[in-house]
């Protein structure tokens, strides 16, 4: 499905900011950003993501900030006329 449609069903571009721990050293931190289209406000395809992280990955998470915008603006269309 292309991204017009994505967002027209209700999905939007979903950024988030994963802070994560490493796994040798806890005090440090890392940052890992994630970007994807997903459906708010549940996001399934983020939340199976982190499970994956959980699950598979070694350092444990600390932090997730997520940012997303939910409609299509009318100014994001754009129409050009060729004359």
């Amino acid at each position: 499905m292309n991204d017009l449609k994505k967002r027209l069903t209700g999905y939007s571009l979903v950024t988030a900011e994963i802070l994560y721990r490493m796994p040798d050293y806890h005090s440090i931190i890392q940052t890992f950003i994630w970007q994807e289209y997903d459906k708010s406000p549940e996001f399934p395809r983020l939340h199976q993501f982190l499970d994956f992280w959980t699950l598979n990955l070694d350092g444990p998470l600390y932090k997730v900030t997520i940012a997303h915008t939910q409609l299509v603006k009318p100014q994001e269309i754009t129409t050009k006329y060729l004359l």
